[in-house]
């Protein structure tokens, strides 16, 4: 009997899937949905902060005169484009945090509760071992 089958389990804890079971995950369509609705939102989003961030790397660079344009007082547009870097960067969070509630928490449960049972083959080889 191995020390790890004698400690006392939680009565919610799950025993840790096999390696067959991970792979039955990752084929599940359950799975591929997921996937995908992470992908529609995270590819799109970081091309376009990406370009939006490099747009301001580069008129930093190659328009200076453009970049030090006055908006308010002492205030130039390089300084605005530099503090709407970090309140996209917020936005986008946000927006994350939004479509992860609305769309991935709920393809991400029908993947645990599509996913078939752990331990498996390892768990039946411990009893065995017995």
């Amino acid at each position: 009997m191995s020390a790890e089958s004698t400690a006392p389990q939680e009565p919610h804890a799950r025993p840790e899937p096999d390696e067959a079971a991970y792979l039955a995950i990752g084929a599940s369509p359950e799975f591929a949905r997921l996937r995908a609705a992470f992908r529609r939102f995270v590819f799109p989003l970081t091309v376009a902060f990406l370009t939006w961030y490099l747009l301001y790397v580069v008129l930093s660079a190659y328009a200076r005169d453009f970049m030090a344009e006055k908006v308010v007082g002492e205030i130039n547009v390089a300084l605005v484009f530099g503090l709407l870097q970090f309140v996209s960067t917020f936005l986008i969070a946000v927006a994350y945090e939004r479509y992860s509630r609305r769309t991935l928490e709920p393809l991400a449960a029908g993947v645990v509760t599509g996913a078939p049972a752990t331990g498996g083959a390892r768990a039946a080889d411990e009893e065995d071992a017995e």
